[in-house]
């Protein structure tokens, strides 16, 4: 089979052309924004890739065009694609039905650790010999690729409720069909797609309706929008995470033992920061004991886990100032990152930077949240170039910690001006920022 994939730049369509290719099948693509690191990826794995939408790429006659979310109607070789009649799929119903079908799907869900989570669990079904396919919305550092295929039975798969297409609606992870889920939290995202909590919620239930009676479901007890979820009826068997009849962790954050049923199952003692990253790890943990794993075993790979591309990386050291690369971008994230830099800073001051980007925060519908998200910090930078609402206004009431910038290079600049020996600068985007951090390492020298 001959597939086309318009928008495959981005980390989920080119996970899908990357799995495509190992199944045996011609793979070109094309993009508005074709530049490493995805296009060399691609390209690595003999993929034809093409800069823009040109209807000429009709010419190239594949047996079906799979299309990403970033196309619109009103792009040219969609039109055309329309207009013609063509064979076109969404890329969550081609990895469904060409990929899926006959595999033991394990989803993890949720606003937030999605990535983090589903890298966690690919490595311990690695770890424990199970040799997994995945497909990441990022690089797992432990694998260097964000998305594999195998010949062996499991696949893990990152499993977003953003919608699957403008011609599909419905959000990707129905299409997946998994048989192990992990619903690891749910809050008020994508303003511009759900006009509210209860619209997301019923798209977790839609997801939640096509698990098996003989599978299992992972909630997070903690969540009282889950629990709504689960309320609205649930066929398969659920196991609560951090309850007093589930699973739950005792100890701190860089060690801890793991518990099921008030029995100990096994410890962790690892690298990663912050309590949530613990959670994470709980879900992933309970997921892979589904598959056969054991939780010792679970529990020894994740000592040698070592995160996700841009989750808390550091970035670079520059006369004793440590600048770090997160891709925190929701009010809650942020705020879950910056507490486990500072459990591990102690007082050293943290500089936090963060471009809101995503579609919600350029909306504006977390800014009311956002300068209690950011109380952990000593200092913060605002890059707020492409907001529709006063960045300085929200962050008003963090006073003169705050300081908001419309340029790049004043902003980099003022960041160097005010960094000092000692000092961990946090930046968070959940995109390139500019290339703010070689910028910044580069100043700061």
């Amino acid at each position: 089979m001959h597939i086309h994939i318009l928008g495959i730049c981005g980390t989920f369509m080119g996970g899908i052309a990357a799995i495509a290719r190992a199944a045996g099948h011609k793979v070109t693509g094309c993009d508005a924004n074709v530049y490493p690191p995805m296009s060399d990826q691609l390209r690595a794995l003999d993929i034809d890739l093409i800069e823009g939408f040109d209807v000429d790429q009709i010419a190239l006659q594949p047996d079906v065009f799979v299309i990403g979310n970033v196309v619109t109607r009103g792009n040219a070789l969609m039109e055309a694609i329309l207009n013609q009649n063509l064979p076109y799929i969404s890329g969550p119903q081609w990895l469904a039905e060409n990929v899926l079908h006959d595999k033991w799907v394990l989803a993890v869900a949720g606003t937030h650790g999605k990535t983090t989570t589903t890298s966690m669990l690919a490595w311990i079904l690695e770890d424990a010999g199970l040799n997994p396919g995945f497909l990441v919305g990022g690089i797992p550092q432990n694998f260097g690729i964000s998305a594999r295929l195998t010949d062996l039975p499991f696949f893990v798969i990152e499993a977003d409720e953003y919608d699957t297409a403008f011609f599909d609606k419905r959000s990707k992870f129905v299409h997946y069909h998994p048989r192990t889920a992990i619903l690891n939290n749910l809050e008020y995202d994508h303003a511009d797609i759900f006009p509210d909590l209860h619209t997301i919620e019923t798209q977790f239930h839609h997801l939640v309706r096509t698990i098996p009676s003989q599978g299992l479901v992972i909630a997070n007890d903690a969540e009282d929008s889950l629990k709504r979820v689960i309320a609205r009826g649930c066929w398969t068997p659920v196991e609560w995470l951090d309850s007093a009849t589930g699973w739950h962790t005792q100890g701190g954050e860089s060690e801890f033992s793991v518990y099921f049923n008030g029995v100990k199952q096994g410890d962790v003692a690892w690298s990663l920061m912050g309590a949530h990253n613990v959670h994470n790890a709980l879900a992933a943990i309970a997921a892979a004991r589904h598959a056969g794993v054991s939780t010792a075993v679970a529990c020894e790979a994740l000592c040698q886990f070592e995160n996700v591309k841009r989750r808390m990386e550091i970035r670079g050291t520059v006369n004793n100032i440590t600048v770090y690369d997160d891709f925190a971008h929701h009010p809650t994230a942020i705020a879950t990152t910056l507490a486990g830099l500072r459990n591990k800073v102690g007082n050293a001051r943290i500089i936090a930077v963060l471009e809101p980007r995503s579609n919600t925060m350029k909306q504006g519908a977390m800014k009311d949240a956002l300068a209690d998200s950011l109380v952990a910090a000593d200092i913060v930078f605002c890059y707020a170039a492409n907001l529709d609402w006063d960045a300085a206004a929200a962050l008003a009431p963090l006073s003169n910690r705050a300081h908001v910038a419309l340029d790049l290079h004043q902003l980099v600049t003022a960041i160097a001006d005010m960094a000092r020996a000692g000092d961990h600068i946090l930046i968070m985007s959940n995109g390139g920022f500019g290339g703010i951090h070689a910028q910044l390492l580069a100043l700061l020298k």
